[in-house]
């Protein structure tokens, strides 16, 4: 196996690692929000649950929801580790795609062979990882909605029942 002469190859090597790197920085960053967003949604529900009384359909309601929301942090604490491992397995994909370029322009030997095996089986890992963790939202995502959905409802039974000054 012979390195093209081109320095575009070696650009061709990089392009994907490096761009799989800044989309686990993007997932990185918002899934930080949403964890966030969920620490002030279950900060809400804690206080409206103490103006509510005890046993009525609002109670039960925020309680469920709080329930979801516990679900909903550990879902995201579980897929934060998961972006920061891809985040890291591409950006070491990358060097070592660097690496590897670099060192079979001169020798491809057993050291060549081992770069390019490392780099190929820690850019798996990061695949593995961001699904893993991409999964995790998907089901983070999901109990958000159903949170949004029970809202909706009592929202829409507080107005046919003619207690709209109470949504």
């Amino acid at each position: 196996m012979t390195m093209p002469d081109s320095p575009f190859a070696v650009l061709t090597a990089v392009v994907a690692p490096a761009i799989l790197t800044n989309a686990c920085s993007v997932l990185c960053l918002g899934t930080s929000n949403r964890l966030a967003r969920v620490v002030d949604r279950t900060r809400e529900l804690k206080d409206s649950l103490s103006t509510a009384e005890s046993g009525t359909r609002e109670y039960q309601s925020s309680i469920h929801q709080l329930e979801r929301q516990e679900v909903r942090a550990h879902l995201l604490l579980r897929s934060l580790p998961s972006f920061y491992m891809c985040l890291g397995a591409f950006a070491s994909t990358a060097l070592l795609s660097i690496l590897g370029a670099a060192w079979g322009t001169y020798d491809q030997g057993v050291l060549f062979r081992v770069i390019v095996l490392a780099g190929f089986i820690i850019g798996s890992f990061g695949v593995l990882r961001l699904v893993s963790g991409c999964v995790l939202m998907v089901r983070e995502n999901r109990l958000a909605v159903d949170n949004l959905n029970e809202e909706v409802a009592a929202s829409i039974a507080k107005f046919r029942t003619g207690d709209e000054n109470r949504i």
